[in-house]
């Protein structure tokens, strides 16, 4: 079966933009208040259970309450916060 993703994340049918093709990196995350990420994610996979504290790439500081250990969220951020992060084994892909 042909891979339908370009190198530069497009779609054989046309082009959805760089950051719609999935991960080809990933990198294991310490939340921190005052370190960014070394790269925007394109999501980022919960591997423990618990409250997830991020900034968004938009700036925007999020909460997200009772994330289930193995989700995947499909959220582009700069920085997960390490004040009222509980969920552990973070990982970040981009």
């Amino acid at each position: 079966m042909p891979d339908r993703w370009g190198n530069d994340g497009s779609y054989a049918g046309g082009t959805l933009g760089p950051f719609l093709g999935p991960a080809t990196h990933a990198a294991a995350v310490t939340p921190s208040d005052s370190v960014d990420l070394a790269n925007f994610s394109r999501a980022i996979y919960v591997g423990g259970a618990g409250n997830l504290v991020v900034v968004m790439l938009s700036g925007e500081q999020v909460t997200f309450t009772g994330v289930q250990a193995g989700t995947i969220l499909p959220i582009r951020v700069t920085r997960v916060r390490a004040t009222s992060t509980t969920a552990t084994a973070i990982v970040a892909l981009d």
